[in-house]
């Protein structure tokens, strides 16, 4: 009889473990921001990617894994597809607001959903993600408009999410989550000529290491074990649901931290496209899987 408050407080449990989890990656690029007028969004995630592949490193342990030449090919287009999210994503914050670069990131992650699906009810879905998209990047010059750049690196960073998603289920299939270690560690070496080339020695500004550490922590380290354990404990479908609701706590760690301040149609934009996301995971197929560890 004990059974049923027990199941109750272990998915109340789990809910919050993934809040938690959402509130501290978008706590993460809040903060992660902060760096930008220093090295840019280049050195950041240079910075962010290095650092989280040494705490990683020593977690998980990755040189445990066991690689064959097929499943290390996989690994390499899963990290570099993890390291050009991150990239791209944090050049679309240098103009666009975190929510808005959220929710457009979000739409990778929606398209590998509907595709998992493939049912008639996805068209509406698709419709609610259009009208979104297009409340977003309205079609014309107006100042309701956000900056088409941005944007575009946005939905770049939301192909790589795709693609993360795709190729982090073969990779994970050989090693678990050891292959995140070694696709965080290929993500570093992926993006760090980039950041090195455009922030130089600005790189060791010794201000910026405590920072960074508090960055690759909040985006990376403490979400994703915070998520593999949520993961554990609820279906993948509840914690597909919830994870939809992400880009509403990227517009509110915006507002709260960066003091963004989005218009009203700007958050008809964020909800249709979460709930776009929460259609998609309550109708897709049963091989579908909810990704962790975004941006």
């Amino acid at each position: 009889m004990n059974d049923q408050p027990r199941s109750l407080a272990s998915t109340l449990f789990s809910v919050g473990l993934l809040l938690v989890a959402m509130a501290s990656i978008q706590s993460g690029a809040s903060l992660a921001k902060s760096m930008f007028p220093v090295i840019g969004a280049q050195g950041t995630t240079t910075l962010r990617l290095i650092f989280a592949s040494v705490i990683m490193m020593l977690i998980l342990r990755p040189w445990r894994a066991k690689l064959t030449a097929k499943s290390l090919r996989t690994v390499v287009v899963y990290g570099m597809a993890l390291g050009g999210m991150n990239f791209l994503f944090y050049m679309s914050l240098q103009t666009v607001p975190l929510g808005i670069a959220v929710a457009l990131e979000f739409t990778g992650p929606l398209a590998v959903a509907i595709y998992a699906s493939r049912r008639a009810i996805d068209f509406l879905w698709i419709a609610l993600a259009a009208v979104g998209l297009l409340l977003l990047i309205p079609v014309g010059q107006t100042s309701a408009g956000i900056d088409l750049v941005g944007a575009s690196y946005a939905l770049g960073a939301g192909v790589c999410w795709a693609l993360y998603i795709l190729f982090g289920q073969k990779a994970g299939a050989d090693n678990g989550v050891q292959t995140a270690a070694l696709g965080v560690m290929i993500a570093a070496l992926f993006v760090a000529p980039i950041g090195i080339v455009h922030a130089g020695a600005a790189l060791l500004t010794p201000a910026l290491i405590p920072v960074a550490l508090g960055v690759a922590v909040l985006s990376t380290a403490l979400p994703y074990t915070l998520e593999m354990v949520a993961l554990t404990r609820m279906p993948a479908r509840t914690f597909g649901t919830l994870m939809s609701i992400e880009p509403a706590f990227g517009a509110l760690s915006g507002l709260l931290f960066l003091h963004e301040y989005l218009s009203l149609s700007q958050w008809m934009a964020i909800l249709c496209i979460i709930l776009a996301s929460v259609g998609a995971t309550l109708t897709m197929g049963n091989a579908a899987k909810p990704a962790i560890a975004a941006d």
